[in-house]
């Protein structure tokens, strides 16, 4: 068992020339732009050229409701590609890029753990290939050309206390939620208030990972509703001529990322939406690439399947025509005994009681996966806490309402350590598909949309909104009435509650507001108490974090 921290163990790799990582899925040297020796981005020309391929299966990764205990959803998803590797099978893994704010706040990164890992992982955590800059730059760009067309004549008829647009950091920043901008004097604009918002949480986030190429790009970012006139008619970012500039600021961003495995899996890392907050899943371009350069390919949703998976379908297979040919959901037995009531620091002692009781929310969410028609299989990951008992109970808890499990070891085995779930999840591709269907059809309305996730996945009772808000839905209904919904709630519970562990039932969903994503083709429904610009913990993780004599980065995880 190791003793290293996951940088310890990312710095003592050895990894592969990128050239010869992009080898193994047919990318040749020439197809590549790479970024230093482990890192590149693969070109258009390329990618295009592809388009007649097979598509290769999808495997989604998702998991439990997240808990301080931790659950392993990305480690799980990176040790199951090295695992499909292991028995002979053309893999590549796609993942979320991570955000500034998790990394330096309470989170921590999205780079896997202990030998289930992409590498190189201080790049991948911290600035990477620059894709995040890109969006944020192409963002405040919108935001400053706004004001600016206020500045020189107003010529739409803007009504500045109808602005929706505000601006963004890739940081966990609180003071910035709520703001007054263009104060000293008439040289320096119109005062209004405004704010700013995660870049994770920014439209132009949820555009680069659902655009299909850089026309798809363009358009959606002209369809951008930024504000209206005094009239309420909607104004948008092609009005204000700023589409073009941002789209030349996100070329070459939207080119995907590859990297690898500590093992040597080709990854795809690219665009990094929050769950919580947005949709949650990595580009549409990155998937895509893969699917026609390997036989599996592998990638995760964001925090629970309550709000990951449910957008994937929903949202991203929706908008692609994808679909996944089975799902692994990861869970841990801290984590189901930390739903059973059991405190952090209470976790390492064996509890029956607790892991039966808390195996509902793993049940729920078991359930709430059927509902897709895509077969699932539970994947343990494995601490050295665990009890031979606690295994054997929650295999019998799954067994009793007909889900598999498998433990599984990839943390400390690396590939090895999880052959059994790759078996089991090529067995499931070639010789148990589903059927895979939608939580609700395009033509249902926005109203009908939100009860459906909060009454069907939730298990809410009821959904409620204010006047305000329930004017928005009739609003929007006439407008775009066949766009999905992404709810923005809380990732730790069932309910907007973020307390309220297990699997709670009968409680009421309460719809803040609705944000408009028109670019991005979704409404976003705000429940509770949920942060678009979280802050910082007491003792954030930046604390920790320094470069050593030797020029490393030390306690990045």
């Amino acid at each position: 068992m190791t003793h290293l921290s996951d940088i310890e163990i990312a710095q003592a790799a050895t990894a592969q020339p990128i050239a010869e990582i992009g080898a193994k899925l047919g990318i040749p040297l020439s197809a590549l732009h790479p970024y230093g020796h482990t890192k590149a981005k693969v070109d258009y020309s390329f990618i295009q050229a592809q388009q007649n391929n097979k598509n290769g299966k999808l495997i989604l990764v998702t998991a439990i409701s997240p808990t301080p205990a931790g659950e392993g959803k990305t480690t799980t998803t990176v040790g199951l590609g090295d695992g499909l590797t292991r028995i002979g099978k053309k893999t590549a893994i796609c993942l979320r890029e991570p955000s500034l704010g998790p990394c330096f706040g309470v989170k921590g990164g999205a780079a896997g753990g202990g030998y289930a890992q992409v590498i190189p992982m201080e790049d991948i955590n911290l600035h990477f290939t620059g894709d995040f800059h890109a969006i944020g730059s192409a963002h405040n760009l919108l935001s400053a050309m706004i004001d600016n067309h206020i500045y020189w004549n107003n010529d739409l008829n803007l009504d500045g206390r109808r602005i929706s647009w505000r601006r963004v950091v890739d940081m966990n920043d609180r003071a910035l939620r709520d703001m007054v901008v263009a104060l000293g004097g008439a040289g320096n604009g119109f005062p209004r208030q405004t704010g700013f918002d995660i870049t994770v949480a920014s439209e132009v986030m949820a555009i680069f990972c659902l655009a299909t190429d850089i026309k798809d790009l363009q358009r959606r970012l002209a369809n951008i509703v930024i504000g209206q006139t005094r009239e309420k008619t909607p104004i948008t970012a092609k009005e204000i001529k700023a589409d073009g500039a941002m789209t030349a600021l996100l070329k070459d961003a939207l080119m995907p990322n590859l990297v690898q495995t500590l093992e040597g899996t080709p990854a795809f890392i690219h665009g990094g939406p929050f769950a919580n907050i947005a949709h949650g899943c990595n580009s549409v371009m990155a998937t895509t690439t893969a699917l026609k350069l390997a036989d599996y390919v592998v990638t995760e949703a964001g925090f629970g399947a309550d709000l990951g998976a449910e957008k994937f379908m929903d949202i991203k297979c929706r908008k692609t025509g994808l679909h996944p040919s089975a799902i692994a959901i990861v869970a841990t037995i801290r984590a189901l005994k930390m739903h059973g009531g059991v405190a952090k620091d209470q976790l390492k002692g064996e509890n029956l009681d607790a892991l039966r009781k808390g195996f509902a929310n793993l049940e729920r969410h078991l359930q709430n996966l059927a509902k897709f028609g895509v077969p699932a299989v539970v994947a343990i990951n494995k601490f050295i806490h665990d009890s031979a008992a606690e295994h054997d109970l929650l295999k019998e808890l799954c067994g009793n309402i007909g889900a598999k499990v498998i433990l599984c070891s990839h943390w400390a085995d690396g590939g090895a350590g999880i052959e059994e779930l790759a078996r089991e999840i090529v067995d499931i591709c070639e010789n148990r598909p589903g059927t895979f269907k939608y939580l609700y059809e395009d033509n249902a309305t926005l109203w009908e949309k939100v009860n459906t996730i909060a009454k069907e996945i939730y298990r809410a009772s009821d959904v409620t909104c204010d006047a305000a808000v329930k004017k928005q839905f009739e609003d929007y209904q006439k407008l775009y009435p066949n766009f999905p919904i992404c709810m923005a709630k809380t990732q730790s519970s069932f309910t907007t509650d973020a307390t309220k562990m297990g699997a709670p039932v009968n409680h009421t969903v309460h719809i803040r507001e609705l944000r408009l994503s028109a670019g991005a083709e979704f409404i976003v429904a705000v429940c509770g108490e949920i942060m678009i610009m979280p802050g910082l913990p007491k003792i954030p993780s930046a604390e920790k974090i320094f470069v050593n004599d030797n020029g490393q980065i030390e306690g990045l995880f």
